[in-house]
């Protein structure tokens, strides 16, 4: 099993610096939405795969590439940090618990304010791909497939690949391969 996961990592770079993905051709009209998902172990060798080989391979084998990697848990930190919330929120979990905590913390990290938040940090429209992360971090902070529905017009022709630890079968997310997420149907899975 161990062995074919590697081959899957093996298969990514090929297929994000190929000409059909960058130009999101051959998708029938669709966004240029992709998905890479894995099993939830796997995810310490998915964030070295992606610190220590991916991205230095993407900027040497095809340097003039313009790509942006979106950590959404350090997203959503960053975002508590800069309102001056995070302690806050830490102490509001101790004394209300999580479900209260989640609540308060929706108003600031609705998903349409992170997609703003993105294409406030990066212009999306200079990029060539937009490889986000930090998903089964920043959940339940954040829902992925509320993220890219929010993302959508933002993204314009910008392909965007999603790291998603659980299960995707083309219509569904199914986060740590336990918690369902609504039907999303508008990506394609990356490198199976």
């Amino acid at each position: 099993m161990k062995n074919e996961f590697h081959e899957r990592l093996n298969r990514i770079l090929p297929r994000l610096t190929s000409d059909n993905l960058l130009a999101s051709r051959g998708l029938g009209n669709e966004i240029g939405y992709w998905i890479f998902d894995y099993p939830p172990e796997h995810e310490m060798d998915v964030r070295s795969f992606l610190s220590t080989v991916l991205t230095p391979a993407l900027s040497k084998r095809q340097p003039q590439l313009r790509f942006a990697v979106v950590n959404l848990f350090e997203l959503a930190i960053g975002l508590l940090q800069e309102r001056n919330l995070l302690e806050r929120v830490f102490k509001g979990q101790l004394s209300f618990g999580n479900k209260d905590s989640l609540v308060k913390l929706g108003s600031v990290l609705q998903e349409d304010k992170l997609a703003q938040r993105i294409a406030s940090l990066h212009d999306l429209n200079q990029l060539d791909l937009v490889l986000l992360t930090g998903v089964g971090a920043a959940y339940p902070m954040v829902r992925s497939h509320t993220l890219l529905t929010a993302l959508q017009a933002r993204m314009k022709e910008t392909p965007l690949v999603l790291f998603y630890p659980g299960r995707y079968d083309g219509f569904s997310l199914r986060l740590f391969n336990i918690l369902a997420d609504d039907h999303y149907y508008r990506a394609f899975r990356l490198a199976e």
